[in-house]
């Protein structure tokens, strides 16, 4: 299983980004799907996730700024960021809690996406 992320680049503060992250491979299901975002110097940080059901939770930095959304037929999660900010420049890391089928039956694990950076200049 494989969780590939896009649509990262340079943008000025106030404009828009679009990532997409897509999950490969022989998946069984997928619960929550999620953002995580690391600045330079900081900690790796919550910052969108959204259930199978649809259900979403925002960091208070992002609130009114940023949706994410996900398409379960395509194993896709997106986040919709608008009037970025400096601050919001960071590596953004696609996560998933996906299961599998093995020979032991199914397993759920915990998989991340290689990142894709975002830069905001000011």
């Amino acid at each position: 299983v494989q969780l590939q992320a896009s649509g990262g680049g340079l943008v000025q503060a106030g404009g828009s980004l679009r990532l997409s992250c897509a999950a490969s491979g022989s998946i069984f299901s997928i619960k929550h799907m999620g953002w995580y975002r690391q600045a330079p110097g900081k900690q790796r940080e919550l910052v969108a996730t959204i259930t199978s059901g649809g259900s979403t939770n925002y960091a208070d930095s992002v609130k009114g700024r940023f949706t994410i959304s996900r398409d379960n037929a395509k194993n896709t999660v997106y986040l919709q960021m608008n009037s970025l900010k400096p601050e919001d420049t960071a590596v953004y890391y696609c996560n998933a809690d996906i299961t599998i089928a093995t020979m032991e039956g199914r397993r759920e694990y915990d998989y991340w996406g290689q990142g894709t950076l975002v830069t905001v200049s000011s």
